[in-house]
C-alpha cells in the first residue's frame, strides 16, 4: 500500500488522534504522511507511529499532498476538514480534493467516510490472502 495522507483541521485534530488510535492495529506498518500540526498531534497521542511530515497546510502542505497524489504516492486520504473555515490558502485544499478526483483517490472528509473506506480496504487485503 501507498502512503495514506492524514490532515485535520485545528478543531478536528482530537477525533482524528482518536479515531486512528482506535484502528491502530490495521494502521501497524502503514506510512502516513500529514501536514506539519497534524502531525506532531499524531505522533503526541500515538508515539511510534510512522508519519512522514510535510509543511503546515497553510505554508505549503496542502500543495505537497496533492504533488504525491499527481505522483501516485497516496493510497487514499483523510481530511477532517471544518467546512466552516475560509483561508487565504482556500485554493490549495481545493486543488488537493481536485486531484483526488482526478487521480481516483479516495477521500473521507468525515470519519463516517474514513471507516468505509478502511473496511474496504481491509476486505481487499483480505481477499488478497485468500
Amino acid at each position: 500500500m501507498k502512503k495514506i495522507a492524514v490532515i485535520a483541521h485545528d478543531k478536528l485534530k482530537p477525533v482524528l488522534c482518536d479515531f486512528l488510535k482506535e484502528r491502530k492495529d490495521w494502521l501497524w506498518g502503514k506510512s502516513l504522511v500529514a501536514t506539519g500540526r497534524t502531525a506532531d498531534a499524531l505522533e503526541a497521542s500515538q508515539p511510534g507511529l510512522n508519519i512522514l511530515h510535510v509543511n503546515k497546510g497553510e505554508s505549503g502542505g496542502y500543495i505537497e499532498i496533492t504533488r504525491m497524489i499527481e505522483k501516485g504516492e497516496i493510497s487514499f486520504v483523510i481530511f477532517l476538514r471544518d467546512p466552516s473555515i475560509k483561508q487565504s490558502y482556500h485554493q490549495d485544499i481545493q486543488n488537493l480534493l481536485d486531484a483526488c478526483d482526478y487521480h481516483n483517490v479516495p477521500i473521507a472528509t468525515n470519519t463516517g467516510a474514513a471507516e468505509l473506506i478502511i473496511l474496504g480496504l481491509i476486505k481487499k487485503e483480505t481477499s488478497r490472502r485468500a
